[in-house]
């Protein structure tokens, strides 16, 4: 609210405010009744990964994910298996259980391919490149609106220089590509982009 007053021949104009801040004395009721609102808006408990699970989810089962790949470690189905576990017991705060989880993901290594993206005039690759792919199934048996209707797949892949020797930088090429592939799956099933 705009208020003038006149004192002498200077005109004095203050400004006061139409209503009250939630933060001020005033607003203080209407800041709680905010915070209680957003509290029982939804029966989901989210986390700072975005990750919104329903309160009456409480366990996922992650079957060993199979390697149909041709090449590749031999421990890396077993790898990626654990990290998924992981991640949703760490970040979705879910427990593991063996068989029967509310949620339930199963999937399969397609792919696990090393090839050359940048051929240069000498025999050997400017950029050679490490590619894995996956293809999971989702199932929510709580929510199965929530489940993907198909089979998703997931490919990931990290460049290393064409001097690189594979058996030198394989392991931190698949613990980086791991990573993302672990976090498209759990940002696919539970983020929802």
């Amino acid at each position: 609210m705009r208020q003038e007053t006149k004192a002498g021949n200077t005109l004095i104009t203050t400004m006061t405010p139409c209503c009250h801040s939630p933060f001020s004395k005033g607003g203080r009721g209407i800041l709680s009744l905010l915070l209680i609102a957003i509290a029982l808006s939804g029966c989901k408990v989210y986390s700072f990964t975005g990750a919104s699970v329903p309160a009456d989810v409480k366990t996922v089962t992650v079957e060993t994910i199979r390697n149909l790949a041709a090449n590749g470690p031999v421990s890396l189905n077993q790898t990626l298996t654990d990290k998924l576990k992981q991640k949703f017991v760490t970040e979705a705060s879910l427990t593991q259980v063996n068989t029967d989880g509310d949620l339930i993901f199963k999937g399969s290594i397609t792919s696990y391919t090393f090839s050359s993206q940048a051929p240069t005039a000498q025999v050997q690759s400017g950029v050679n490149r490490l590619t894995i792919t996956l293809q999971m199934t989702y199932i929510n048996k709580k929510y199965p609106k929530d489940s993907w209707k198909t089979p998703e797949t997931f490919s990931r892949f990290a460049d290393v220089p064409g001097t690189s020797n594979l058996n030198d930088v394989q392991d931190q090429l698949i613990a980086d590509i791991s990573k993302q592939l672990i976090d498209d799956i759990f940002n696919k099933a539970l983020v929802k982009w």
